[in-house]
């Protein structure tokens, strides 16, 4: 039970670090076009500046770590957060937003990076594999969080709706405060080579895994509420759904790895995203839109799980410095096509484009993550 702390904080810090302070902006952007707070380009603009800050945020956090202590600069980073929604409260305009917005991705990349070792070094060995799938899980019930209180709460106004979420997140760093524990900070590791072989395929396709995703991250509840002119509870409906599919995805991958292999499963994982980017393309029919949501939902996280235990076969005692150059190179593909997206909505008013991009990185990632068919592939065998 002692262990059952540093595992509800974890739950917390990617709880508020990524499914609060990135995606519940998802459902709001269409609202605050339409309040006349941002103009749909600033809108994606914003979001991208969120995605440069989650970019720096994971650079900068082992030395973060370092320099304040594991507990201490978990404890900061969650605390920015909260205060960064309170400040988007008042509609000054994407000179007033940028800023925090950044601030609070900075606050979600150290989160990410730090928090997972934190509560691994203290989890029992045998205990970590569940410490992980429940810490993955904080994502998706941040996104279904998001997906709640936004709808709910914006007959009451903007303002409403950025200030619960301050809320939010301020009694989740209240019940964090001291739940985490005094880990060692991550080591400067020395890496593998990256170019080719096996570990610098999975850095590239886990990379352009993250582009694919980027437009249902980013855009997906604006396409449902004013692409599709559905509005904003339609929109929040669907990204309720997306974030149920997230917090199931690291489960429904991790059993998948289990029966056929870490690697296999990462290959078939990448082909549903092809599936879920493509669908959007197709058609605009409700069930079509439904597997679309669900399939990006589960494959944004599951792939990141997938992501990190093939780390772990491929690097062994190299994983940590792997798995940070997998975060930040996942950060910096979003980062870029973030922008790229917003300068495209911008030209063209369609999101369908943006769809299109993502398909295009999917098809790359697919083709990176395709296993090795000679002897000696890495995997883990199911047992007899």
């Amino acid at each position: 039970m002692r262990q059952f702390g540093p595992i509800l904080a974890g739950l917390c810090a990617t709880l508020v670090g990524i499914g609060l302070q990135r995606f519940a902006y998802a459902p709001l952007l269409p609202a605050m076009v339409q309040a006349d707070w941002l103009t749909a380009g600033g809108a994606g603009t914003l979001g991208a500046a969120n995605f440069a800050g989650y970019l720096a945020g994971a650079a900068l956090a082992p030395t973060v770590g370092r320099r304040l202590g594991m507990r201490r600069a978990l404890r900061t980073a969650i605390v920015l957060a909260a205060c960064c929604f309170a400040l988007c409260a008042w509609p000054g305009g994407l000179v007033w937003f940028l800023p925090w917005r950044t601030l609070a991705g900075i606050a979600g990349g150290v989160l990410m990076v730090l928090a997972g070792p934190a509560v691994q070094g203290v989890v029992a060995p045998g205990s970590r594999g569940m410490a992980a799938g429940v810490m993955f899980a904080g994502v998706g019930l941040g996104i279904a969080a998001g997906a709640t209180i936004v709808p709910a709460l914006l007959p009451a106004g903007l303002p409403a709706v950025w200030l619960t979420l301050a809320a939010v997140a301020s009694a989740l760093a209240v019940l964090s405060w001291p739940l985490w524990p005094e880990a060692p900070p991550p080591p400067r590791a020395r890496l593998p080579r990256l170019r080719g072989g096996p570990i610098g395929r999975l850095v590239a396709a886990y990379a352009l895994g993250g582009v694919a995703a980027t437009p249902h991250m980013g855009w997906w509840p604006d396409y449902i509420a004013r692409g599709l002119g559905q509005g904003t509870t339609m929109g929040s409906a669907y990204w309720l759904l997306y974030g149920v599919a997230a917090a199931c995805g690291p489960a429904l991958c991790g059993r998948l790895a289990y029966r056929i292999g870490v690697a296999r499963a990462f290959f078939i994982g990448t082909v549903v995203q092809v599936v879920g980017v493509a669908l959007p393309l197709t058609s605009q029919a409700v069930p079509v839109l439904v597997l679309s949501t669900a399939l990006a939902g589960a494959t944004t996280v599951g792939l990141t799980a997938l992501a990190l235990t093939r780390a772990l076969e491929l690097a062994g005692a190299a994983t940590p410095g792997i798995w940070r150059i997998s975060t930040v190179g996942w950060a910096a593909a979003q980062t870029a096509t973030g922008f790229v997206l917003a300068w495209l909505y911008t030209v063209t008013g369609s999101h369908l484009p943006l769809f299109a991009v993502g398909l295009v990185a999917a098809l790359g990632a697919t083709v990176l993550a395709r296993p090795a068919t000679k002897k000696g592939r890495h995997g883990i065998p199911a047992p007899p």
